[in-house]
This record gives structure tokens, sequence and C-alpha cells, in this order.
């Protein structure tokens, strides 16, 4: 029985019988193939490696499975005639099946078989070969990472193919990437001179960071190939010095952004009030909790909705942060105006407490904050790669900080806080009640400070210490922009992430603050009111 069964699988194999087909019935392009699909079983990988080179070139669709089987380890041999076939296990023999016409074959007992080995050579071989023979595929998905296939392995034998898909193309940017493709593939072929020279113009032309691995190795050949090549190396770099430059503007508003939110809350009390608020960062860790307990109860009660839970989260956290804040100031802070040693110590020993609290009631490890949809991926600006969740703390932090204005501003209780801001003696005989202002201004910016940590709690780890990294940071970013100030709160926050940012590549991200501190010191030796110092008669005195 196992004789007649080798038997059936060598005739299927061979193409003298198929179920369905008569003899002879072959067409010509199967008659092409089935030898390569046969050479695949060589003995050595150089021959695999030519089978796989051989049937890439025939450009026919079926091939791409052949090979997807191949890097599986789904295609066997028949040890008795080397006949191929793709096989599945099932008990102790393997579903067979023709890997050129996909015909159900008879089982081949697994002792009977053996499988064709890759190795990681040929694993790369095989993928450049689908990569190429994917180029015409009508998904364009497909199309596209059949180019950017060959752009890594960069092969010259694609050339041709590519010529073939960048004319049918219609897609401008893939037609973009397969050009790319093939200016890569000519580079590392034995093309003319000025072939190579359009190609590194190509290359060139399309500004990307990967040029410069295709052009570093021309840079050193003689003649015009290497003098064009290193002519195209100065021309990227500075390009790249200038994408480099908008890299750091951009990442350092990132950072002024997280400081922004950090700090906004305690500008408002410390200017106001002039409260050194070491509890600060708490109200921030409160605010990330809340998200954290938002997103559970809607995990649990309602999964559909997970993507609107920030929205959701702000105003539970500015409710929560702002309450903790009011019972602080009218239990404790309220007792000790007038006294800043003492201030300072009381809410350093409430952030301890809230920390402790937290640890209680959610532990000490970090705790999981899922990222929205909307939140997550990333997308292309020119040589520069953004997050979806950085642009959106940018014009989180920006929107916090217009509609606070709009409060301070627009609104009696920020009318209230100003006239107590300028002159609190003034401002109480004119019939204010200054303590109900102190109240409600603490709790305004613990309640910032919470919405702050919505924001946090999506780029940062949430746990019972997320506040104490960013205490020192918020004050820092205060003084400098000048006490009680809004707008020099955020041109300080602004300032700081940049030059952060700049300094990090050069000192070092430890050493890059030490220095931005230090040059901040320097210049609060200049302006001890910082950038923008309030005016008034109280604040002159």
């Amino acid at each position: 029985m196992q004789l007649i069964r080798l038997l059936a699988v060598f005739l299927v194999l061979s193409g003298v019988f198929a179920p369905g087909m008569e003899a002879g019935a072959e067409t010509v392009d199967d008659a092409t193939l089935r030898p390569l699909i046969q050479a695949l079983a060589a003995e050595n990988f150089d021959e695999t490696t030519k089978a796989v080179s051989g049937l890439a070139k025939t450009g026919d669709a079926r091939v791409s499975a052949i090979l997807n089987a191949l890097t599986a380890g789904d295609l066997y041999i028949v040890k008795a005639d080397k006949a191929v076939f793709i096989g599945k296990r099932d008990g102790s023999d393997y579903a067979a099946t023709d890997p050129l016409t996909g015909a159900k074959l008879a089982p081949v007992p697994r002792n009977a078989a053996e499988k064709i080995k890759v190795n990681n050579r040929l694993r790369r071989d095989i993928a450049a070969a689908i990569g190429g023979l994917t180029l015409m595929s009508d998904n364009p998905a497909e199309r596209r990472s059949a180019a950017e296939t060959i752009l890594k392995t960069r092969d010259p034998e694609s050339i041709a193919l590519l010529d073939q898909a960048i004319a049918a193309e219609k897609d401008s940017g893939i037609k973009a990437v397969m050009q790319q493709a093939k200016a890569a593939a000519v580079l590392n072929s034995t093309a003319p001179d000025d072939a190579k020279i359009a190609a590194i113009a190509e290359v060139t032309a399309g500004n990307s960071r990967d040029a410069l691995g295709l052009l570093t190795p021309l840079q050193g050949s003689d003649g015009p190939v290497g003098d064009a090549a290193h002519s195209a190396i100065d021309s990227i770099n500075g390009k790249l010095a200038l994408w480099n430059g908008i890299q750091n503007i951009v990442y350092g508003l990132s950072l002024g952004s997280v400081l922004l939110l950090a700090a906004i809350g305690l500008a408002i009390t410390f200017g106001v009030m002039g409260v050194i608020n070491m509890a600060h960062g708490e109200m921030v860790m409160i605010g990330a909790y809340t998200t954290f307990v938002v997103q559970q109860i809607i995990r649990a009660s309602a999964p559909g909705l997970f993507d609107y839970s920030l929205l959701i989260a702000l105003p539970a956290a500015f409710i929560v942060s702002g309450a903790v804040g009011v019972v602080i100031e009218r239990g404790i802070i309220r007792f000790l105006y007038g006294r800043p040693l003492e201030t300072l110590l009381a809410t350093w020993g409430i952030s301890l407490v809230l920390q402790q609290a937290i640890r209680s009631w959610f532990g000490a490890s970090n705790v999981q904050v899922g990222n929205p949809s909307w939140m997550a991926g990333s997308f292309d600006l020119g040589l520069l790669t953004l997050t979806w969740s950085r642009l959106w703390i940018i014009v989180f932090a920006l929107s916090v900080f217009a509609v606070l204005q709009l409060v301070l501003k627009k609104t009696m209780l920020g009318l209230r806080m100003r006239a107590v801001t300028q002159n609190r003696r003034m401002a109480s005989a004119m019939g204010i009640r200054t303590p109900w202002v102190d109240a409600l201004t603490f709790g305004l910016g613990s309640g910032i400070a919470g919405i702050a940590g919505v924001a946090l709690s999506q780029i940062d780890n949430v746990s019972p210490n997320l506040g104490q990294g960013y205490i020192i940071d918020s004050f820092v970013v205060v003084v400098f922009g000048g006490v009680g100030n809004l707008w020099g709160t955020l041109v300080g926050a602004m300032s700081l992430g940049i030059a952060n940012k700049f300094l990090e590549p050069f000192a070092g991200a430890v050493l890059g603050k030490i220095l931005v501190l230090v040059l901040i010191i320097l210049f609060i030796q200049k302006r001890p009111r910082g950038l923008f110092a309030l005016k008034g008669r109280a604040i002159e005195a």
C-alpha cells in the first residue's frame, strides 16, 4: 500500500497524471515551472537559491504561494523520488498538495518525506523574490511592500521587473518608492557610470535617511560616480541637519507642553497665594489615577466607549483633584499663610500622605492606562516621524492654556483672582471674600494639575511617584517665566523644552538639565521676577 501511495505521488508531481486532467494536457508554463520547483529539493543551498531566482524570473503568480510555503517550512520532498509537495501534518501522514496546481494528493507517510530546509541567506533571497513577484499585484499595499523589500535588498535582478511595474503604476506614492528601489538596485549592479549617476540623482531626490547607506560605499569610487556620490552625500547631510533642527524644535515643543501642563496650575496657586505647594505633583498623580479608574469602569461596563475614555476622564480628574485641593487649602494651608517655610513642610507632608494612600488603594506597582485608537500610531512630515500622542499633547496643552486665559479674563472668578493677585488688602476692602478666592484658586490650580495627569498618563508610567518627576521642573518653569504670569509660564515651558532637546545630543539628558538649571540661575540673578513680572502695588512693594 505504501508503494502504491508513493507511486501515485510521483505520477502526479511529475505531470504524467493529475486528477481531472488528461495526459499531455499540461500547459507550456507548467512544463517550465515543474523542473524549477523540483530543483528546490537540491542538496545545497546555492542550487536552491538558483531555483528560487529562476522561479521569480518567470513572473508566474503561483510562484509566490510556493515560495511562501518554502519559507514557512511546508515544502517537502518524497525520499524515494525527490518529488516536491506542500504538506500539512495529519496524524502519522502529511496531507499533500500539488504546489503548482493546488490539487489534493494522496497522503504521504511522515517517515517517507523530508522537509526542504532553508537558511537565513535563502530566506532573504526568497523575501526578495516574493517582493518582485508582488510588484504587479492588484493590492496597492502589496505593491508598496514589494518595492520596499527590494529597496532593502537592492537585488539587481529585480531591475527588469521594476521597469515593468513603474510603467504600469498609477499611484504616485508607490511609483516613487519603486523608482527609489530601482535606483538602489542599479547602484548595487554592474550598470554603466551614466546609469549609476542617474540612480544617485534619484536616490538624492528622495531625501531619505537610508540614502546615505546607499551612497557611502560609492564615495570612495574613482571617476564621475564617486564625485556624484560625494556631492549627493553633502547635499543630503545638509538637508538632514535642517530636519534635525526642526525635529529638536518639535520634540522640544512636546516636552514644553508636558512642562506647561504640569506647571500651569502651580503658576496660579503660587502667583495668587504665594504658597509653595510641594503636593502639586500629587494632584497630577491623582488625575492620572482617576483616568485609570475611569478606564477600568468603561472596560467592565461599556467597552465600546473606550476611545472616549480620556474625554470622560478629563472632567472627572478636574473635579477629583480640585476637590482634594480645596480640602487641603481649607483644612491646612489657610492656617499657614505668611509662613512659607511651614507651608512648604506641611505640603511636603501632605504629598507623602497622598502617595501612601495611593499605594494602599492601588498598590506600589505601575497601573496600566490604555491609549485610545486616535492617539496610537505615527505619521511622516518630510523626514520627520511624529507620533499622534506627541501631537495631541501639544494641542491639548495649548487648549488648556487658552481655556484658562478665558476663565481669568472673562469670568467673575478670574476678575477676583486678578484683583487679589495685584493687591490683596485693597480687594478685601472692596468686599471680595479673599479666603474663598484662595480656596477656589487652589482648587482651580489643583484641578488643572489633575487634567495634566490625564495627559501624562498617556506618555508616562502611572505610579505613586508620578508627580515627583515633575514638581521641581514645574517650579523652575514658574520662576523662570514670572510668578503668577500664565504667558510667562507658556514661554518658559516651551523655551526650557526646546533648550533641553538641543542640549541633549551634545551633553546628555542629565548634564543637559544641569546646564539649563545653571543658565536659569544666572538669568534669575539679572531678572529676579522672571521673564514676565506681574505688576501691582502689593507686588511692587
